[in-house]
């Protein structure tokens, strides 16, 4: 076979095939991502918490294959005279802080838990309208990043996030309108926005915090629930594709640690599997020293920016 490539053709203008159009659309756009990822969830669901780190990973490895929708389950409306959740022995809120606890120190990603004791949150529904409006006016991205602020500060620093003083806080230090937000939040339309994930949480038939719905074109898909092993979120891509996904390299840590602001240990280990024993060599490979603070709590340490 010649190759012509080199030949000019003077009316066309042209160095090598022209084409048949003298004019055409293209489009460079990446694929439309044709699987939904329902993520259902709740602010004080402590494995939500304790699910953070595989999560995240899953994200920044696989996102690009799928949408990303973060679903409101509603954990807790209120404590009433019965008990909550009496399979898990949780019959009021003191019942809570050794659980979560447990939880914490299970996975690895610390929860104080005392607050349940002293303070407890009432209901989880003001942290959960919160995120609706968030979502509803700057997108799912900011309202996920307030969603580990508020998760940070209830689970490791004791806050209570159902309080409207400590949410509006929590919305100002992710440069928005705290006031604002957390106001139309308690209003008809932050009401109405939380109930419309409810609705969606009993369509997909989910009915435990965390759960996985991945869904294809066909309205065929996987659901995960609970906290499971990196690998089963990747087999349940698989399956759902049709095919073996390829991964996106894991973000440098310096990247990660300037976007999420804070990372506990075990978040850098699932995010670049490295072992216990190795996390302190990793982290100054990886880190200038003057870029980070380096802090521990319950026994785990943890990396600010």
């Amino acid at each position: 076979m010649t190759n012509n490539n080199l030949i000019c053709d003077m009316e066309t203008g042209v160095c090598g095939v022209a084409g048949d159009e003298e004019m055409e659309m293209i489009d460079l756009n990446q694929p439309t991502k044709k699987i939904d990822l329902y993520y259902v969830t709740d602010p004080i669901c402590s494995h939500c918490w304790a699910l953070e780190p595989t999560l995240r990973r899953f994200t920044k490895q696989y996102g690009h294959y799928f949408n990303f929708k973060t679903v409101m389950g509603g954990l807790l409306e209120k404590w009433g005279g019965g008990p909550v959740d009496p399979a898990n022995g949780i019959h009021g809120p003191a019942d809570v802080a050794g659980h979560w606890r447990e939880v914490g120190e299970h996975y690895r990603m610390p929860i104080d838990g005392s607050l349940m004791i002293d303070n407890p949150v009432q209901s989880s529904f003001p942290p959960s309208r919160v995120y609706k409006i968030i979502q509803k006016h700057h997108g799912e991205e900011k309202a996920f990043e307030y969603l580990r602020r508020a998760r940070e500060d209830l689970f490791a620093f004791n806050k209570n996030i159902g309080e409207a003083s400590i949410l509006v806080e929590i919305v100002n230090g992710i440069g928005l309108d705290g006031e604002a937000i957390v106001k139309e939040a308690d209003e008809q339309i932050g009401h109405d926005l939380l109930n419309e994930d409810f609705a969606l949480t009993r369509s997909l038939g989910a009915r435990g915090f965390p759960t996985i719905i991945m869904v294809n074109e066909e309205n065929k898909g996987v659901k995960i629930v609970g906290g499971r092993p990196f690998e089963y979120f990747v087999a349940g891509l698989t399956q759902v594709l049709g095919e073996e996904p390829t991964p996106k390299q894991q973000p440098a840590l310096a990247a990660l640690l300037e976007e999420e602001k804070l990372l506990f240990a075990k978040e850098i280990e699932v995010m670049y599997d490295v072992n216990p024993n190795e996390l302190q060599a990793f982290v100054e490979k990886e880190l200038d020293a003057s870029t980070f603070e380096e802090k521990e709590l319950l026994g785990e340490k943890y990396f600010i920016k």
